[in-house]
């Protein structure tokens, strides 16, 4: 991903009136990271995560998988193992309002996953899921193939068949803050001028 032209989630959010957010509880695993990418969607039974498995075979390099897992935070949707081969085959990164494991291992990865925190228990994997279908994660809907863009702030959701104008906004709204910051970074004054606004 062209990290240099990562519009910050808070400006897209912005341009959608605060709508697409996810739950405020799904973070980066490591603050740096940063997620852009069309949602290859998947519906898990708590505590099953075989649907996992074959979305990784399924998913497109690009792809971020969106892990519905029911906001479990008993069982991990996967562990370093999984997250290492969804890396390996070009998926964007993973995001999920369950939990995973294996910490040291996944952060030793380096890749972007997104998720409501960690646990010791592993899935099983009996169950199956599904996978392309439109889903419920951390509160927001989402349907294959909308753009998922993830960083510190936390994730937004942003609806395929309005990408381009959103993102329009988003970056109208980053240059907007650019210069609104480069105005009254330092001057008293200009500060003191700025808020009189309000």
């Amino acid at each position: 991903m062209d990290t240099l032209n990562f519009i910050p989630t808070t400006c897209i959010s912005d341009s959608m009136n605060g709508l697409n957010n996810l739950d405020s509880a799904i973070k980066p695993l490591k603050e740096d990271h940063l997620l852009f990418g069309p949602a290859f969607t998947v519906k898990m039974p708590v505590g099953d995560n075989r649907v996992v498995l074959k979305a990784i075979k399924e998913a497109n390099p690009g792809d971020v998988l969106v892990i519905d897992a029911k906001g479990d935070e008993y069982r991990a949707i996967a562990g370093d193992f999984i997250i290492g081969m969804a890396k390996t085959l070009g998926i964007a990164g993973i995001v999920t309002d369950g939990v995973i494991r294996d910490i040291r291992g996944t952060k030793e990865l380096d890749y972007p996953v997104f998720c409501k925190g960690t646990t010791v228990a592993a899935s099983g994997k009996s169950g199956w899921g599904e996978m392309n279908t439109p889903i419920s994660c951390g509160g927001v809907s989402i349907h294959p193939g909308d753009w998922v863009a993830g960083d510190t702030d936390g994730v937004v959701v942003i609806p395929k068949n309005n990408k381009a104008s959103i993102m329009k906004s988003a970056l109208e709204k980053l240059t907007n803050d650019q210069e609104r910051e480069k105005t009254v970074s330092g001057d008293i004054e200009a500060i003191r001028k700025y808020l009189e606004k309000f």
